[in-house]
């Protein structure tokens, strides 16, 4: 099959794409093999390039030579003991080597796509909407009438956030970027409140649009640069759920202020999950989630489409942090 392979940099400076010949894969005992139709590009497809990305869902995993987070297609074949599936489904799902005529995947992480999803749609779903589930609803245990702010909210993950907040009765919902024009469009997904934080202090915004009361729910995707300030607009029992770390990983804290306002801080992350735990992510969601897609109440959100074979064009483009929503390759 042809897929698009992680070739390493000698020098350490990271890595490139090559379009290339490899072996077909075959289904072990409980995998599904997936014809894929699409497969999204995420951030962290572009710290894998570079080597800093785990590479396998085996643990102490070191290397692999296909690309790809996630993918959409149609089941092809299986190994023994599977379940729930049957050749010619249309599925989604979190993987690893997504970037491939073929992948193989544990069937306990694959959901079927709604009958409405375009495969296009289908493979922008998987790490989005699953990661913002758990982070909202399992970890941060959003409860209806709660008030969330979502950073840096016009990438991916950040509008699966809003939407899933929405969704499960969130109120108000505040979003934070850097460009009016997204601003703008998240409007149209259902937030409440837009913060250009280039044009203001986003905790002094929050504090003002929740009449001094702060966020009881944050959901990071950004990391050092804005954690204090996260801190100084989370309300009394507030929790931040730290997703993304794109300006960096080290900050400070006070812990009295911690302490006196009994915050709860919670990392989430799948790269320390075993398959059990995953799966259960992938059931939750199911159970959860996809009756939402099926019926529009919930979109994946596509900014731009690219063919397989422009792999290392799509990085680049993710990595200019132009796009709102997902970036998808297609076969």
């Amino acid at each position: 099959m042809k897929a698009m392979v992680i070739v390493p940099d000698p020098k350490g400076k990271g890595g490139t794409l090559e379009w290339r010949d490899v072996g077909d894969p075959q289904p072990e005992p409980g995998q599904l093999l997936i014809r894929v139709k699409a497969a999204a590009v995420n951030r962290a497809d572009l710290y894998q390039r570079q080597g800093a990305y785990p590479s396998s869902m085996s643990a102490g995993a070191t290397a692999l030579t296909i690309a790809g987070l996630e993918c959409a297609g149609e089941v092809a074949g299986m190994g023994e003991a599977v379940t729930g599936f049957s050749t010619g489904d249309r599925v989604m799902t979190m993987c690893f080597g997504g970037y491939a005529e073929y992948a193989t995947v544990d069937h306990r992480l694959v959901v079927h796509v709604p009958e409405r999803l375009k495969w296009h749609e289908a493979a922008a779903v998987p790490v989005s909407f699953m990661t913002e589930h758990d982070a909202l609803i399992t970890n941060a245990r959003l409860k209806p009438g709660e008030s969330v702010l979502v950073n840096a909210a016009s990438a991916g993950v950040g509008v699966a956030g809003i939407q899933l907040a929405k969704l499960f009765g969130a109120r108000p919902v505040i979003a934070t970027s850097g460009n009016p024009k997204k601003l703008e469009k998240l409007k149209r997904l259902g937030i409440d409140h837009g913060i250009n934080y280039r044009e203001e202090n986003f905790a002094d915004a929050v504090l003002k649009l929740t009449d001094g009361k702060g966020a009881n729910i944050i959901i990071d995707h950004v990391g050092a640069s804005q954690f204090q300030e996260n801190l100084r607009c989370m309300a009394l029992c507030g929790r931040l759920v730290s997703v993304g770390r794109l300006s960096g990983n080290h900050s400070e804290i006070n812990l009295d202020f911690l302490a006196l306002r009994r915050l709860k801080l919670i990392g989430v992350t799948f790269r320390t999950r075993s398959m059990e735990e995953r799966a259960e992510i992938a059931r939750r969601f199911a159970a959860e989630v996809l009756p939402a897609l099926a019926d529009e109440r919930l979109r994946p959100v596509i900014d731009r489409t690219f063919p397989l074979k422009e792999a290392l064009a799509a990085q680049e483009y993710l990595a200019m942090n132009s796009h709102m929503g997902k970036v998808v390759l297609t076969l």
